[in-house]
């Protein structure tokens, strides 16, 4: 395992089930990511993607293998451990936005500080910060339903990072809006890489959003089968 790599996955394997009916989701996975990482994972459904982006994000555990979190091995925390690791190191940002329907956008985006038990000045302070990190200064009193759906997934992505996350874990963020909205949020992710060095594991199944990416891990069967920097990010890189 790379001394420098945020996290790292050894052999990893998930089973569902028993016997004859068990589903191997995940078959042996070896994967690395490094701080300052963009990373698409790709595949069709029943590949594997989810089941190894639910395990790196701690919403699942691995059957066998082992999993490291800026070297330390997740496997041995305590449920507790793990749940405080979500909480302090890892934001999360859905294809379905995940909003409180009747609290405002500031309020959305204070959650992860309310529950880690900060004070109301501080989350204030930084939900503001966020919000305006994300390109929605002055829409912190709207609601989710006064918002557009770029909009709301904006708010959703100043929530994950309003905790300064190490890592950003994006499950299909653009799934659910237009071709026009999807390039925007995309465009906001790279920039948070690029310009704030968040480390940043999406799930996707658009090949046209993964080439924002640094790069894309394509897996197939529950095993990678092809790991590459994309061409569009490279030429970004390049150009910097």
């Amino acid at each position: 395992m790379s001394k420098t790599a945020l996290v790292a996955l050894q052999k990893i394997t998930k089973v569902y089930g028993q016997g004859a009916s068990a589903l191997h989701a995940l078959r042996g996975v070896d994967l690395q990511v490094q701080s300052g990482e963009f990373l698409a994972i790709m595949g069709p459904s029943g590949s594997g993607k989810s089941t190894a982006m639910n395990i790196l994000g701690c919403l699942d555990t691995p059957s066998s293998g082992q999993y490291f979190f800026k070297g330390a091995q997740v496997q041995s925390l305590t449920r507790d451990q793990q749940a405080r690791l979500r909480r302090q190191h890892m934001g999360f940002v859905f294809q379905g936005f995940n909003l409180l329907a009747r609290t405002t956008a500031l309020e959305n985006v204070e959650l992860p500080l309310l529950y880690r038990g900060e004070k109301a000045r501080k989350r204030h302070t930084a939900a503001r910060d966020a919000l305006h990190a994300v390109g929605l200064s002055g829409w912190e009193s709207h609601t989710p339903s006064e918002l557009s759906g770029g909009q709301q997934q904006r708010v959703a992505i100043a929530r994950a990072l309003v905790s300064e996350p190490d890592l950003l874990l994006a499950d299909e963020p653009t799934g659910n809006l237009d071709s026009q909205r999807s390039h925007e949020i995309m465009e906001l992710l790279c920039q948070l890489n690029l310009r704030r060095g968040i480390t940043i594991l999406m799930v996707t199944h658009e090949a046209d959003m993964a080439a924002y990416a640094q790069r894309a891990v394509r897996f197939m069967d529950g095993l990678i089968v092809n790991d590459q920097a994309t061409k569009r990010r490279a030429l970004a890189m390049e150009s910097t």
